[in-house]
């Protein structure tokens, strides 16, 4: 199965976990004309009242401005890849099978699938892990 793998920023800002505390990150990006392609918030449950949300991509000069104004930094510690493929039952644990049979430990996955396509999120702690991940999946 044909797979896009390509290296990915990811930008994290923390948040105010209250109503309206995400849509206020979003809409500093929106306003700016970012198309994000993958949005991952939560709860920051060792430090009560907060979130943090993860986005990517961030591209250029005026949208990096705005998202550095809206409290978001490009993560020094995730080093991301996206993979976009065909949808096919069974990819996600090979994919992850694979990864772990070549000692590359995961920081974090995210997937979706919509009808016959699949995008898979993964970061890793470094970007040797990255970049060993890569040659490894364009292999297949």
């Amino acid at each position: 199965m044909k797979m896009d793998i390509s290296r990915v920023d990811v930008w994290a800002a923390s948040m105010k976990d209250q109503p309206g505390g995400l849509a206020e990150k979003l809409n500093a990006l929106a306003q700016a004309g970012v198309d994000l392609e993958s949005i991952i918030a939560r709860r920051a449950p060792e430090k009560q009242g907060t979130g943090v949300v993860f986005v990517t991509p961030i591209k250029g000069p005026s949208q990096i401005k705005a998202a550095k104004a809206a409290g978001f930094t490009k993560t020094e510690s995730l080093h991301g890849i996206r993979i976009a493929t065909g949808n096919k039952p069974g990819f996600g644990a090979e994919l992850t099978m694979q990864l772990a049979q070549a000692g590359i430990n995961l920081r974090g996955l995210s997937a979706a699938t919509i009808s016959n396509r699949a995008v898979f999120h993964i970061a890793f702690d470094s970007n040797a892990d990255a970049n060993k991940a890569i040659r490894l999946l364009r292999k297949t």
